[in-house]
This record gives C-alpha cells, sequence and structure tokens, in this order.
C-alpha cells in the first residue's frame, strides 16, 4: 500500500531551503523575538482545566493525565495514569524506534522503527508494516485513525502507508521538498492528516484544512514533531529548541524557546482537553504547558535514552 501518489496535489507553501548551520544560528535570535513569548516555566501547571477542579487534573484517578515516552532502542516509559503494557526493549531490533501512537481508548500504544517495523502493545493492533519492504526514504512517524483499526506510517520524503482501516488521501512521496517530512497528525475523524517538514512546512490532505505554517520564515532550530487541536480546527508544531508555533484553533501556552535544554526537544502531544501541550526531550526531560500535567520522568529515564517521541493518555 505504497502511498507514493499523485492523486491528490497537497496545499503547501513555498519556502527556502535549509542551507546550513551558519544560517540557523544567524537566525536565533530573529527567530526568537518573532515567535518565542516568555518561556513557561518548566514545572507543573497549576492552572485546572477550565470547568474542572484541580484534582481532576492531577496524574492520578480516573481523570488523571498521563504520558508515555518512547526511546530509540524500543524501551517504553508510563507516567502518571498511562499504563505500561510492554516495550521492545529486550528484542534485537533492526532499526531504532522512531515515533509511536497510543491505541484509541489509551489502552495500548504502537511503536515504528525507521523500516517501518510495528511493535503493539495493550489493545493496539497490529496491521501490517513495511518492516519487509524496500523503502525509499526512512519512516519518521506514525498516527492512528479515529477508531484505533488503521494507522499511517510517514516516510522522510513524504510517503505515505496506509494500514487497516487508515485512507491514502496523498503524500508528497513525488514532490521536491525544500526539507524533509519530520512527523505527521491525523484529523479530527480520521479522514485526512497533516504532515509536517523540518522547516515548519504544511502539507494538508483529505479534510485536515491547511491554517498555516513557518515554511517562508527563519528558524532557530528545525521542526521536529506536530500535534493536532483536539477537535481538529489547527495544530501546533515544535522545534528542536522547544519554540512552539500555533495554528487556527491551537493556542500559544509557551514554550522552551528561551530555555537553555541539556537535550533536544523530539515531540510535542497534545492533551485529552485540548488546552495544553507537553514536550518531549532527547535526555527525557519533559515540558508541560497550559493544562498539562507534569507527571514524571523520574530517574528510572536513564536506560531509555535516547528519547525518541512522546504519545499522550
Amino acid at each position: 500500500m505504497d502511498g507514493h501518489s499523485l492523486s491528490l496535489i497537497p496545499v503547501w507553501q513555498s519556502r527556502p531551503r535549509w542551507r546550513n548551520a551558519r544560517l540557523i544560528a544567524a537566525a536565533i535570535i530573529a527567530a526568537a523575538a518573532a515567535f518565542a513569548a516568555p518561556a513557561a516555566a518548566v514545572s507543573p501547571q497549576a492552572s485546572p482545566v477550565p470547568g474542572a477542579s484541580p484534582s481532576q487534573t492531577s496524574c492520578a484517578g480516573p481523570s488523571g493525565q498521563g504520558y508515555w515516552l518512547a526511546g530509540a532502542a524500543g524501551s517504553v516509559l508510563n507516567f502518571g495514569t498511562a499504563g505500561y503494557y510492554g516495550s521492545a526493549g529486550t528484542l534485537h531490533l533492526s532499526r531504532p524506534i522512531v515515533g509511536m501512537a497510543r491505541s484509541a481508548d489509551g489502552r495500548g500504544y504502537s511503536l515504528v522503527a525507521s523500516d517501518g517495523g510495528i511493535f503493539t502493545f495493550g489493545d493496539a493492533p497490529y496491521l501490517g508494516s513495511t518492516g519487509a519492504m524496500q523503502l525509499n526514504a526512512p519512516i519518521v512517524g506514525m498516527a492512528t485513525t479515529t477508531d484505533g483499526q488503521g494507522y499511517w506510517l510517514v516516510a522522510r520524503d513524504g510517503g505515505i502507508f496506509t494500514f487497516g482501516d487508515a485512507k491514502f488521501y496523498g503524500s508528497t512521496g513525488a514532490i521536491h521538498l525544500n526539507a524533509p517530512v519530520v512527523g505527521m497528525a491525523a484529523s479530527a475523524d480520521g479522514h485526512g492528516y497533516w504532515l509536517v517538514a523540518a522547516d515548519g512546512g504544511i502539507f494538508n490532505f483529505g479534510d485536515a484544512v491547511f491554517y498555516g505554517s513557518t515554511g517562508g520564515t527563519p528558524l532557530a532550530a528545525p521542526v521536529v514533531g506536530i500535534a493536532a487541536a483536539r477537535n481538529g480546527n489547527g495544530y501546533a508544531i515544535v522545534a528542536a529548541d522547544g519554540g512552539v508555533f500555533g495554528f487556527g484553533g491551537s493556542a500559544f501556552y509557551g514554550s522552551t524557546g528561551a530555555t537553555h535544554l541539556n537535550g533536544a526537544i523530539v515531540g510535542i502531544a497534545g492533551t485529552y482537553q485540548g488546552n495544553g501541550y507537553t514536550l518531549a526531550a532527547s535526555d527525557g526531560g519533559v515540558f508541560t504547558f497550559g493544562d498539562s500535567h507534569f507527571c514524571g520522568p523520574t530517574s528510572s529515564v536513564g536506560s531509555a535514552r535516547p528519547i525518541v517521541a512522546i504519545a499522550s493518555y
């Protein structure tokens, strides 16, 4: 089910090529001034979700929050109400893990390796993989359908591979990109998806609406991930320095763009309520904003480094 097809042409914005590290360094001051609001504290957020008591936004109980972190070697670390259902940490992997996605009800999760190998745990179904296929570019991420009975894999060239009830709505596999694709997010009803490139360029397919991008803007650091708004009316993208850019209905709640980080940011996950987001760094650092609650990590992160992905409960 190779998604390298020209059946749909994405809406996207033209953007300059990444030149070199010197260009990125020169853009740091300008990008920080243009996009980074004062960095929010990296400690747990005290503000409760609108209409909910603080106890409902803690890391414990049936209404609590939580998230998983995945390591390149297949380790999975769980925090808060996110349960542990197993990992690929004891397996010999042909390629490193590059992404993860939760199951529909949060009682399981899937890991994907750069060759498209899929590892499922809990009630996350195994529906196929590209592990035995010859790929034009390595896999960089995945997203699941609304009912959890399908998933998409996306490659660095924007090629899309569909499994289960995930439908193909288009790809950038046959398009020359100014920067590689680094992640994807599904629309609210699962009838579309967004791809994001390292320069912040957005490619939308199906019913996923284009709300804007950073494709034509110099950035202090490359974009590394995307999270869709809970109701599907926007998305937030995050850069390796923790700079966050919100589009459409995705509000800006803070960033680590002005904070010295021990490890680069590798991913972003929205909250269940949709009024915040959580960032994960390669060293296991977790940064919470808006209604996201800090539930860890602990010293157990050490053996799982580098962290490569985050998924919210």
